[in-house]
């Protein structure tokens, strides 16, 4: 007799906890872990599988560097366990999972992920073909938002409690977690070179720029 698989959706939710430690070691911990967002339009879920981590004040590639707060990245600065969505280049939603003790401005940028549920809500958001390749519905972080119906409205949820929440799945092995530079980021000059970009190693879902020198494909 067959076993059926687990529903993903049945796991149990990521605890408040799990954000407040050190934003790198949420970056790798996230992968693999389920994104779900239970909205008006129904239930879509995806494994997420690339990330990006920002260090707050010290980091010139965050919102918060130098310690600037504003309205847009209030939710930045805490407390951790919340989602952090901007708009950007006047056409593309991103979030982010934000991290550390409340007043430490640091967050990790959702990448990408890989489909598991709502697939057909996914491809009328992104307005796809019913055919259209499951890999790219979550590749990009705007399309990642789109997908998944993430806008400004989700900004500051909680992700325990809130209509977006971040599943517990099993931990992505060390050996599969490739490490780069983070994405269009070249403004902050040698802070753009920090290998604080995490993928899993060989998904479709991954979004461009794979490829990475050898001496940062390490953690």
């Amino acid at each position: 007799m067959t076993t059926a698989a687990p529903d993903p959706l049945a796991a149990t939710v990521l605890p408040a906890s799990f954000y407040a430690q050190p934003t790198l070691r949420v970056a790798r911990a996230l992968l693999g872990k389920i994104l779900v967002h239970r909205g008006p339009g129904g239930v879509t879920a995806g494994r997420i599988v690339e990330v990006e981590a920002y260090r707050g004040p010290e980091d010139r590639a965050a919102h918060t560097a130098g310690g600037r707060r504003t309205p847009r990245n209030e939710v930045m600065w805490g407390p951790a366990g919340r989602l952090y969505v901007y708009f950007t280049y006047g056409m593309h939603h991103c979030c982010n999972v934000v991290t550390r003790a409340a007043e430490i401005p640091e967050a990790v940028l959702l990448r990408a992920l890989e489909p598991v549920a709502g697939l057909p809500l996914m491809r009328r958001r992104r307005g796809l073909a019913p055919d259209s390749p499951i890999a790219g519905l979550g590749r990009g972080p705007g399309n990642l938002c789109r997908a998944m119906g993430i806008d400004r409205g989700l900004d500051g949820c909680d992700l325990v409690t809130g209509a977006v929440r971040v599943l517990d799945a099993p931990r992505v092995r060390a050996s599969d977690i490739v490490a780069s530079p983070r994405i269009g980021v070249a403004y902050a000059g040698e802070h753009a070179l920090r290998p604080w970009r995490f993928f899993v190693r060989g998904s479709p879902a991954v979004s461009a720029s794979r490829r990475v020198p050898p001496a940062l494909n390490r953690l």
